[in-house]
């Protein structure tokens, strides 16, 4: 019967770390992937149901933009409606 050596213990936790650290970081990277992909569905249905009722389908896309998106802020600039800046409070 032969017993595992110090170091074939230690390449097999090796092994075994590398392995887990696969399995979580291709987890993570398949979560954003779909929650970006739902995240973008759901902001096409609400553009195409705003274009049914009638509201600017830019208006609803903005709505899902970032604060410094330039076509947003070029939107609510030409619509009266200034952008505002956060700003930290005091």
């Amino acid at each position: 019967m032969r017993t595992n050596t110090v170091f074939e213990q230690f390449r097999n936790n090796i092994t075994h770390l590398i392995i887990s650290f696969t399995i979580i970081i291709t987890s993570g990277i398949i979560s954003l992937a779909i929650y970006s992909f739902n995240d973008r569905s759901l902001m096409a249905n609400n553009i195409e149901t705003a274009m049914n009722k009638g509201v600017d389908p830019l208006s609803v896309r903005c709505s899902y933009a970032a604060h410094d998106d330039a076509v947003c802020v070029a939107y609510s600039i030409t619509h009266g409606n200034t952008p505002t800046i956060s700003q930290s409070k005091k």
